[in-house]
């Protein structure tokens, strides 16, 4: 089983630490509620991901636009960036 792990910095900002796949997104959620307009999520310790992590980061980012609150996603790993141009998704995180 992957492990992936979410630290809250402070309201605005969090880091996934571990592996985004398909095993380990399934019960993981950002906050819906949040007094931010913008959420910024840290990739820079997640060690691998694949296109269910993929998946999970566009679903995450159309259910804070539910709320207008947008996700910024900084430090993406090389993989991640991969599968982004690959489903030419890159330009829907800020």
């Amino acid at each position: 089983m992957s492990k992936l792990s979410l630290t809250v910095v402070d309201d605005a900002n969090y880091i996934l630490s571990g592996e985004l796949n398909r095993y380990s997104v399934a019960n993981l959620q950002l906050p819906k509620n949040s007094s931010k307009t913008t959420l910024t999520l840290d990739l820079s310790e997640i060690t691998k991901v694949d296109t269910a992590g993929l998946a999970w980061l566009i679903y995450s980012l159309s259910q804070l636009q539910r709320n207008n609150i947008s996700l910024k996603l900084v430090h993406l790993p090389e993989q991640l960036k991969k599968l982004m141009q690959l489903g030419h998704v890159e330009n829907l995180f800020e």
